[in-house]
């Protein structure tokens, strides 16, 4: 079965970086989607990033031009580079893989919405102000 475990969060001042890492485990397959998503105190869980095997990479307009996903590691290992933090990406972020990707030809990669997904246990990432 799938297993994701999320490293690298921590405080940072706003304006700075931190670099977040997820190892996947039972996740070795040709499709692949994969991705970040957020939720804040008493906030609506968010997407932040996705990447899939197609090649396709999609990001939030919250964090578009400040975050970058990737892929590594022979696939093991996604991460998420966050730079010119604010205060407002102050939250709990998972890593998450839909392995039932793509159910139909359409299928927008959206890991993290489905109970059938999998997620990690989240790292907490807190920038002051």
């Amino acid at each position: 079965r799938v297993q994701l475990v999320e490293s690298g969060g921590g405080s940072v001042q706003a304006g700075g970086s931190l670099k977040l890492a997820c190892d996947v485990s039972g996740y070795l397959t040709s499709r692949y989607c994969l991705g970040w998503f957020r939720q804040a105190a008493r906030e609506e869980r968010e997407g932040v990033a996705s990447i899939d095997s197609d090649g396709t990479v999609r990001y939030a307009d919250s964090v578009k031009d400040r975050f970058t996903i990737s892929l590594e590691n022979a696939e093991s290992t996604l991460f998420l580079g966050m730079n010119s933090l604010k205060p407002e990406d102050t939250a709990t972020y998972y890593c998450a893989a839909d392995p039932l990707w793509p159910r139909h030809g359409a299928d927008l990669c959206s890991p993290g919405n489905d109970d059938s997904d999998a997620t990690g246990q989240g790292t907490l990432v807190t920038v002051s102000s």
